[in-house]
């Protein structure tokens, strides 16, 4: 990337947050960002123009409303520029929306993130007193908790005005404000009412660093192609994977074994049985035989299942229900007992030899007895996939535990025929099919775990007397036992669960428990089911079908109409962006710029505590690499612009910062050209137009239906690249070069002046209005210093290009033989009527796009 450092010009005037800036200042003479973004966001809040009801004090009002979410992000830290294409697609589709006149509602907040927050403040913890969380009481570690988030909480709020998002912000929540809260509370207790909510036993995600089980999407996938060390928490020396070890089992009572390969010997201690596939040939002879556990003195049944795949390891496999998804499921169809052996903790627990001893030890422990036993058979490279808990880089172990669950099969079946029959539209549609598919497995396999062994969080509102019981509060569970049990109240003892809820559950709620839900308030009444909702297409099932889910159970209705998926931001090698390889880019760097050595300390800084320093090295090698000049000063509207020139829906979005620098060029181009325009317009006057100004009329109402048509199918690129091109080429490459020879006369064309100014000032304040979505900053900064010509007053609502009415190609000039005003305050509202004429005159086919004539001028007809 070759750039070269570009002055920065600084905006001078003391302006009191809040207060409007001061554009009667000279106008600079080049384009900086720092300049232009300064003091407009704070007046744009203060002056509620974010609020819906901003749509009152609006001319063009229309009696419709738009409403939407933000994704909420994890407190945890600071956000990405994955986050940053969130904001500009949804900032671009609420801006448009509240210039037609839409009553719109964009909801901003924050997840409490349960597991990801607990690490960061564990880790605070102990980095800075040596104390870890069991050694303080839930009170004293959750105040921790809450003193960490009232000192980073603000942070990403903060980069959400930074990249100018339009947020109502007083309607902000999160997740664990008392209001959102109540709401879990509230779900939690209805669904356990209606017994979609249920504890039992079952096989969960266990990460034996955190102690707890979590979520499908903490679960990272690790591709091993062979033999590979991997440094695991809690152990000094890395562990092997990547291998499959075979041993035998003797049949019980006769001559003969059955030898069984497996990548996890340390499980061997709970096998209960041994499957083969029942048209295997090799083992027709042994069904129904029974194998001796040489350590635990067990038989082992050999069963038969068609679940087993005859060309993996031997064809026979070893089940552990209580240790592997696959083989809980044998256990339910064979009614099989379930033998833990590995702890919470992951030391193993059971039998010899390796009582007491840490799994991956264990795992040494049982070869060798093995060997000793002459049981051994060999082992071999085995490419495979390890689960990784993406919190901690532990190695999930499969736990069988008494756990929360919610009964998905309905409400699955439910969220899948409203897509069928056109009740929810899913965009790209492509996404429909593999939304019917996975919702359809988890209707006939899974139900949802949502306990966790965590402290920061929504504690479970259920309690234990003889039996469970839940409640809205203590009291409300403790008249529900006694009515139960036809005692009194205070006849025993409520012991709360000290879990908590899976933080999804409570993220699944947002769309209506951020206008107020349960309370039937007016937000609610208004504005739900929400308009859109808008995200990355990796949340499609995580959230997006939870949310589907219980929205439609809970309220009756779906919690929206359509959702948008855009794609995931990748790094410019195609990476995906990850802290462990130094690839995340923060984008206030981009926005402000930021020097190699300050990035590098920066990012490494934000990350003390959670790499080790192999991984510290990679990401600095990572960031001098990538920015061997550090990053550039590029500005919010030049990120927005460029995250949205992408083709969001389809492949992943490989973006390079160098991207970002051209539009930040681009940024320059349409600075020069208001400079020059503001520069030129002086009379005031109407006169007709010829050919070149009928066809730049024409190249900017073409570039409306585009704008228009890009909105409508939710396809952005297309609109910023409509938008580029007519500035860019049909305005400053063609138009304006034009026209310059026009403005340089001295006399004798005063007529064919005022037309090419009053044709300049169109194409310029249509195109603004135009961009505004896409960059709020510089069309704000830009159309304020053309607003100082039009002489008019109005309330602040007039005063702002964010309030004005979003072009409309019905309504732009499309006649050839009218006449221009100069400036918008002369200019007839009508433009099918000519001054003197009272009725629209009907605009033919030829007028539409007039054609150039003459060689020198001819490839630039439409």
């Amino acid at each position: 990337m070759k750039w070269s450092e570009k002055e920065r010009i600084a905006y001078s005037v003391s302006t009191p947050p809040g207060e409007k800036k001061d554009t009667t200042l000279p106008f600079p003479s080049s384009y900086s960002p720092e300049y232009v973004e300064t003091s407009w966001y704070p007046w744009w809040e203060k002056e509620g123009f974010f609020t819906p009801e901003i749509n009152d004090r609006l001319p063009h009002a229309v009696n419709r409303s738009f409403s939407m979410c933000i994704p909420p992000p994890n407190v945890t830290g600071t956000l990405h520029l994955g986050h940053a294409l969130t904001v500009a697609i949804e900032d671009a589709l609420v801006r448009r929306k509240r210039m037609q006149g839409y009553k719109v509602v964009w909801v901003p907040g924050c997840d409490h993130a349960g597991i990801a927050t607990q690490t960061v403040v564990e880790r605070r913890l102990f980095r800075e007193r040596g104390k870890r969380r069991q050694d303080l009481s839930r009170e004293e570690f959750l105040k921790e908790v809450w003193t960490w988030k009232k000192e980073k909480g603000e942070e990403i709020y903060h980069q959400l005005r930074e990249l100018g998002a339009s947020l109502d912000w007083s309607r902000a929540c999160f997740t664990m404000d008392p209001g959102f809260s109540s709401a879990v509370t509230e779900a939690f207790v209805r669904l356990c009412d209606s017994g979609l909510i249920y504890r039992s036993e079952g096989l969960v995600n266990w990460s034996c660093a955190l102690e707890s089980a979590i979520s499908d999407i903490e679960v990272d996938s690790k591709q091993l192609s062979g033999r590979t060390l991997l440094s695991v928490p809690g152990y000094q020396n890395r562990v092997e994977f990547g291998t499959m070890v075979t041993f035998s089992y003797p049949i019980d009572g006769q001559d003969g074994e059955v030898a069984v390969s497996t990548t996890r010997p340390e499980t061997m201690l709970g096998d209960v049985a041994i499957a083969v596939h029942p048209e295997d040939p090799r083992y027709q002879a042994v069904h129904g035989k029974q194998c001796r556990h040489p350590f635990a003195d067990r038989l082992l049944p050999i069963i038969t299942d068609t679940m087993v795949d005859m060309e993996l390891g031997t064809g026979a496999v070893k089940v552990t229900p209580a240790h592997d998804h696959t083989d809980f499921l044998l256990s339910q169809r064979h009614s099989l007992p379930r033998l833990t052996v590995i702890g919470g903790d992951e030391i193993s627990n059971l039998s010899l030899p390796s009582q007491g001893v840490k799994r991956f030890d264990a795992r040494e422990q049982v070869i060798d007895a093995l060997t000793e036993k002459m049981l051994f058979r060999g082992k071999r490279d085995h490419a495979m996939s390890l689960p990784v808990c993406s919190r901690s880089g532990d190695v999930i172990e499969p736990l069988l535990k008494k756990q929360w669950f919610v009964r998905c099969g309905e409400m699955a079946q439910r969220a899948i025929q409203a897509v069928d029959e056109g009740q929810l539209e899913i965009i790209p549609h492509f996404y429909t099919k593999t939304w019917s598919s996975w919702l359809s497995n988890i209707r006939s396999v899974d139900d949802w775990c949502i306990s966790r062994q965590l402290w920061w969080g929504h504690q479970i509102p259920s309690y234990f007397c003889i039996l469970w019981v839940w409640g809205r509060s203590e009291e409300e569970a403790r008249e529900r036992a006694a009515g139960k049990y036809g005692v009194t109240a205070d006849a025993f003892t409520l012991t709360q669960d000290p879990d908590v809820l899976d933080t999804w559950f409570s993220s699944g709620l947002f769309p209506f428990a951020m206008l107020g839900w349960p309370q039937q308030t007016s937000d609610l009444r208004q504005f739900y089911p929400n308009t859109i909702l808008e995200t990355g297409s990796d949340l499609i099932f995580f959230w997006v079908a939870r949310m589907v889910m219980l929205g439609t159970e809970l309220t009756g209705q779906l919690p929206f109409k359509q959702v948008l998926l855009h794609s995931l931001v990748r790094d410019k090698h195609g990476r995906k962006m990850s802290k462990s390889l130094g690839n995340v880019i923060d984008p206030l760097d981009v926005i402000s710029g930021i020097s190699l050595e300050v990035h590098t300390r920066s990012d490494l800084s934000s990350l003390e505590g959670n790499l080790d320093p192999r991984e510290s090295m990679v990401a600095m090698e990572a960031q001098r690499k990538d920015f061997p000049k550090g990053i550039p000063e590029c500005g919010t509207d030049a990120l927005r612009f460029a995250l949205c020139s992408y083709k969001a829906q389809g492949e992943d979005i490989s973006l390079s910062v160098s991207q970002v620098l051209s539009c930040r060029h681009f940024c320059n181009k349409m600075w020069q050209t208001v400079r020059f325009t503001l520069g030129v317009l002086e009379d005031r006057g109407t006169s007709p137009l010829n050919s070149m100004d009928q066809w730049v009329c024409s190249r900017l109402y073409s570039t409306v239906l585009q704008c228009e048509q890009g909105f409508e199918r939710y396809e952005l690129h297309s609109v910023t690249a409509a938008l580029h091109s007519f500035w860019l080429h049909s305005l400053c490459d063609i138009y304006l070069e034009c026209i310059k020879p026009v403005l340089s006369q001295d006399s004798g064309a005063g007529a064919e002046k005022q037309v090419v100014r009053a044709v300049l000032y169109h194409c310029v304040s249509v195109s603004l209005a135009l961009l505004s979505p896409f960059m709020p900053f510089l069309t704000e900064e830009l159309w304020q210093r053309l607003y100082l010509l039009r002489g008019e007053g109005g309330d602040s609502a007039g005063a702002s290009l964010c309030l004005q009415p979003y072009p409309q190609s019905s309504q732009l000039v499309r006649d050839t033989g009218l006449s221009v005003a100069l400036i918008p305050s002369t200019i007839n509202p009508n433009p099918n009527i000519t001054p003197g004429e009272t009725k629209p005159r009907p605009v033919s086919e030829e007028h539409f796009l007039p054609v150039l004539s003459g060689p020198a001028t001819v490839g630039l007809c439409p």
